[in-house]
């Protein structure tokens, strides 16, 4: 197999598991307080218009990015550790995990696994997924085009998901963000 083609069904797997969390874990008016505030509208917008363009930028342009192949193979191996954190991320929050921010009734603050390392590994999945794209396109424009949109959506999302969290749980949630960083182990 090849490693296009292998990158177009890790893509197109992808897309199609993010529709499924859509249709599958939106949380509707009567299953929790929606706190959303626009940010999966904006960040799917983000996504889309910026993942396009990069794919777009590395079809078209020459690389730029010294490594050639082997950056391939890395943006695939890159693409396929966003898939498994986000995926892992999903998975531990079980029914708490929904794509629109919002906090069910019966929900707990959950600070074992991967949201022992970070606040928002499904997060950080994504911007691994969002760099592999960058990776594979092997030109530096693209890796800045898929990373700054979305980047800024998401930092958008993680503060409404924030205040959201720190209105349902209060002190726990404060102390827990005292202690574990945002997006990036030790640094953010």
């Amino acid at each position: 197999m090849s490693l296009s083609t292998i990158w177009q069904t890790m893509m197109w797997g992808w897309l199609a598991s993010e529709i499924c969390l859509v249709i599958k874990t939106r949380t509707r008016r009567a299953g929790g307080d929606i706190q959303d505030r626009g940010s999966m509208l904006l960040l799917w917008a983000a996504i889309a218009s910026s993942v396009t363009a990069a794919q777009w930028i590395g079809e078209v342009s020459a690389p730029t990015m010294p490594g050639g192949h082997s950056l391939k193979i890395a943006g695939i191996a890159v693409f396929a550790l966003g898939l498994a954190v986000r995926w892992k991320a999903i998975l531990e929050l079980g029914k708490a995990f929904s794509v629109n921010v919002a906090v069910r009734q019966g929900q707990t603050l959950l600070s074992t696994g991967l949201y022992r390392v970070v606040r928002h590994p499904s997060y950080l999945g994504l911007v691994l997924i969002f760099a592999a794209v960058g990776l594979h396109a092997r030109n530096w424009l693209a890796l800045a085009i898929v990373l700054t949109p979305t980047l800024a959506a998401l930092i958008y999302r993680m503060h409404v998901e924030e205040a959201a969290l720190l209105r349902a749980f209060g002190e726990r949630y404060a102390a827990y963000s005292r202690t574990t960083r945002r997006l990036i182990p030790g640094i953010y």
